[in-house]
């Protein structure tokens, strides 16, 4: 099992913390540094600032967001991306959310897995850098009628092949995502949840494309956090919880609040959901399950997060992206350490 690092959104006065990270992420030999975004920073910037300042570690967007660029426009820039950072790029798409997708990017949030299927389609026909022609539901290259003709790509990626994983939660996506992408990431992984919450729906997607989970690349993010006060130390994730299974999207489609019940959490994901939305920030963060916080997130010390790790490479991770806790660069290089050597007493080096 390789390790990762999650920067997540850049602009929020870290910049320069976020760089110093994945420096040291890179001196350590994490194997991928990825960064996200949703209607702050753009991911692709971030990842040209951090692959010009890096030697080894792979880049990754986790994600490029579906409805903020067309799907030609995100083949050049996985193309650009991958030449400037000496083949170091890694491709991660999601469809984000209705509310960013509408109110943000003015694009209906309507048949999410077919208008993936299609994205994923273009992109890798154009990064191939055959002439680029598509007819489809959403997208028709060239447009008929007019003066556009079949193009192809003039950049020439480092590699012949950029891996391109697909963000997923809900067992549809999951299966689509197995059976037309390199990898998958993942959000809320319990590895005693696995195969009920990811594996199988994957497991059932390769297995449409003739293939088996082997080569597949199974990357949740987990936030870490290092102490000798377990409890303690989950509070600390409380609000980051309650945030996703309250108050991402709306009270009738929230991808993380089904994650929660599909994970044996209905009564408590409900209960959550209600308080988020009514404004009780404080009471959906105190309804947070202990267990549903402590088996998302690798907390306690070094040997127990070592045990941890055991558990999700058995559960068929392949690499894990950290998210270490702290508002200080300090707290944060601390935590990238402690995941190197838990790794290391794990045996998963």
């Amino acid at each position: 099992m390789r390790l990762g690092i999650n920067l997540g959104y850049w602009g929020a006065g870290m910049d320069a913390d976020n760089l110093a990270v994945a420096r040291e992420a890179d001196r350590l030999g994490y194997s991928v540094c990825w960064a996200a975004e949703a209607y702050g920073s753009d991911a692709a910037t971030v990842l040209s600032w951090v692959a010009a300042q890096t030697e080894r570690i792979d880049v990754g967007s986790a994600i490029f967001q579906i409805p903020a660029r067309t799907p030609a426009m995100t083949a050049m820039t996985a193309a650009t991306l991958d030449s400037l950072s000496g083949g170091r790029f890694r491709l991660g798409l999601g469809v984000s959310g209705p509310q960013v997708s509408e109110g943000w990017y003015g694009v209906r949030f309507d048949k999410p897995l077919a208008r993936t299927r299609e994205y994923v389609e273009i992109i890798r026909k154009a990064m191939s850098r055959e002439r680029l022609t598509h007819e489809g539901a959403n997208w028709t290259l060239p447009l008929p009628g007019g003066p556009g003709k079949p193009i192809k790509l003039t950049v020439h990626p480092v590699r012949e092949y950029i891996p391109l994983y697909i963000a997923a939660i809900g067992p549809k996506n999951l299966e689509q995502t197995g059976e037309i992408a390199d990898g998958a990431l993942v959000i809320f992984f319990a590895p005693e949840h696995a195969e009920a919450t990811t594996l199988g729906s994957l497991r059932a997607g390769r297995e449409k494309a003739g293939k088996t989970l082997d080569g597949f690349d199974l990357v949740p993010t987990v936030p870490l956090a290092v102490g000798e006060d377990v409890r303690g130390l989950a509070d600390q994730f409380r609000p980051y919880t309650a945030l996703y299974v309250g108050g991402m999207g709306s009270a009738k489609q929230n991808f993380y609040n089904k994650l929660a019940q599909r994970m044996g959490y209905e009564k408590e994901a409900a209960e959550i959901q209600e308080k988020y939305l009514a404004g009780d920030k404080e009471g959906a963060a105190a309804a947070v399950p202990h267990e549903l916080i402590d088996s998302t997130t690798l907390l306690g010390p070094v040997e127990r997060i070592a045990d941890r790790m055991r558990a999700y490479a058995e559960a068929g991770v392949t690499t894990l992206s950290l998210s270490p806790a702290g508002f200080t660069l300090e707290e944060r290089v601390a935590g990238l350490r402690a995941g190197v050597e838990a790794l290391e007493r794990a045996g998963l080096a």
